[in-house]
């Protein structure tokens, strides 16, 4: 059984802007002396400072006696050279991403530290093999990648380059977890698990917004009030900054040899050309300067009550859907299964979307009438849905499935008719990475959910949310979209195309 390194063990960090700076905290107040350096004269005492200033406010709350909160503060000590972290027995690195400037630190502390002592970086998209690559005993090194804010996210990717030693890896991963974290293995690839697995988010949410499916507050609101997503891809790329999303997009990308799948976006290109970085400059796709209105999602009028509601079937969304409209004391029928439709009112068939276009699904069904709606994350609990009309559609046909919609409590965006929706390709696109990173050996099916849960907050691990949706469903979505398109980035992941065939869930 491979232990966590014990508390007499000093942590060196390297780097104290506010990842090194938040390693530092966990360290100190897992137990750890630790020993702060960074090459900005006064930097690392400041952060110190800053650090102690925690410790109090957590003591003022109650989440630390005082006694703690001094003696965590005390554990903390600024160093002034490379040199003072000789006595270390692990050292964390949180400088600037540049792979040169990494690999010359470390061959640097190797010269300074014992062979004992394991070297970890806290890289976000640099490979751990490439850093390795320049050390004399590359065996030692691994990625430990923490989330931001470190104190407060509980992910830590533990992440292996080609050389790293397993024993250390494992080392890392029981440490973290002393330290109160959530570790997950990786190997070392492009993007490691979170910002592999994440880049669907919002490359799909590009994808509908360059092809005017819909605007920014819209999107937004479906992803969240239908897929329950804590933020909105646009709000988020808004708080990330499109230059670093856009670089880590453009980095994966490239180191993926231009897979269509990991393709950058031309719109916020164009952000980051313009200098529209989100929050942080004041502009993004949101304007932020004062005074300035948020728009409001597109939410169509309130349309009359039509009769004669029928529901149709077992599925997850047909049974919420009658509750609602139980709850609400509306008249309707549920009736047998009929095919995939989910309801039928006002001559309108609706059905959740498969991938295809309400219009292409309209002919293929040869049903003119046709509504579809987007995915929810929980039917019973949404307060919006996401919904295409059928080129063929007759207005009052429309009219009547919305009303429908709106009957059961659900707030309504009408999209252009664009393949997929908004919530329910970009659940496949996500399930159908992980399953990818997991086929790949990236890590197992386990990790991928829970990085997903912790790294990034999603409601729901992809590959557990595939489950749910049905493996054959996930499949077929991926299909329509890759035969709308015409492109390898919807390709579906061999390893859900063998669960399906083996009729098997994932987890």
């Amino acid at each position: 059984m491979t232990h966590a390194l014990s508390t007499p063990t000093v942590v060196a960090v390297i780097g104290a802007g506010a990842m090194g700076a938040g390693i530092a905290q966990v360290a100190a107040a897992a137990g750890h002396s630790v020993k702060l350096f960074d090459n900005r004269l006064g930097a690392a005492a400041q952060a110190i400072a800053s650090i102690r200033a925690q410790f109090e406010k957590m003591a003022a709350k109650g989440k630390l006696s005082a006694q703690a909160a001094e003696a965590a503060g005390a554990r903390l000590l600024a160093v002034e050279h490379v040199a003072d972290v000789f006595d270390a027995g692990l050292v964390v690195e949180a400088i600037v991403e540049n792979l040169a400037v990494k690999q010359q630190l470390f061959k640097d502390l190797e010269a300074v530290v014992s062979e004992g002592c394991i070297l970890s970086s806290n890289t976000s998209s640099i490979s751990i093999t490439a850093i390795g690559a320049a050390l004399k005993i590359p065996q030692r090194l691994a990625g430990l990648h923490f989330f931001n804010p470190a104190p407060l996210m509980a992910l830590v990717e533990v992440v292996s380059g080609l050389a790293t030693d397993q024993a250390v890896a494992n080392t890392l991963f029981a440490t973290a977890k002393a330290w109160g974290k959530t570790p997950v293995h990786a190997k070392s690839t492009p993007g490691f698990i979170v910002n592999r697995v994440a880049r669907p988010y919002y490359a799909e949410a590009l994808r509908v917004l360059h092809e005017g499916g819909a605007d920014c507050a819209t999107l937004d609101a479906c992803c969240r009030e239908a897929g329950g997503f804590r933020m909105g891809p646009f709000e988020l790329m808004d708080m990330i900054g499109h230059d670093v999303n856009f670089a880590v997009t453009n980095s994966v990308w490239r180191a993926f040899f231009n897979d269509p799948r990991f393709l950058p976006s031309l719109i916020q290109q164009d952000l980051v050309d313009a200098g529209f970085l989100g929050k942080k400059s004041g502009r993004g796709f949101y304007n932020y300067q004062a005074g300035a209105d948020k728009p409001l999602p597109a939410t169509v009028s309130v349309q009359d009550l039509p009769a004669d509601i029928r529901v149709h079937g077992q599925s997850a969304a047909a049974l919420a859907l009658v509750k609602r409209l139980q709850t609400s004391n509306i008249s309707h029928t549920h009736q047998s299964p009929l095919g995939d439709t989910l309801a039928t009112v006002g001559g309108a068939t609706l059905r959740v979307t498969d991938g295809r276009t309400a219009t292409h699904c309209a002919f293929e069904t040869q049903t003119p009438n046709t509504v579809l709606i987007d995915l929810a994350l929980d039917y019973a609990q949404a307060k919006r849905l996401a919904m295409s009309v059928a080129a063929q559609c007759n207005p009052s046909s429309a009219s009547a499935a919305i009303g429908l919609l709106q009957a059961a409590g659900f707030a309504v965006s009408r999209l252009q008719d664009i393949p997929g929706l908004i919530v329910m390709r970009t659940v496949a696109m996500l399930a159908n990475e992980a399953a990818d990173a997991v086929n790949q050996g990236v890590c197992d099916a386990a990790a991928v959910d829970t990085a997903m849960r912790l790294g990034v907050n999603y409601p729901c691990g992809p590959l557990a949310w595939a489950n749910a949706v049905g493996l054959g469903t996930i499949q077929t979505v991926l299909g329509h979209l890759a035969h709308t398109y015409g492109e390898d980035r919807y390709r579906t992941s061999p390893l859900i195309q063998h669960h399906v065939f083996a009729q098997k869930a994932f987890l």
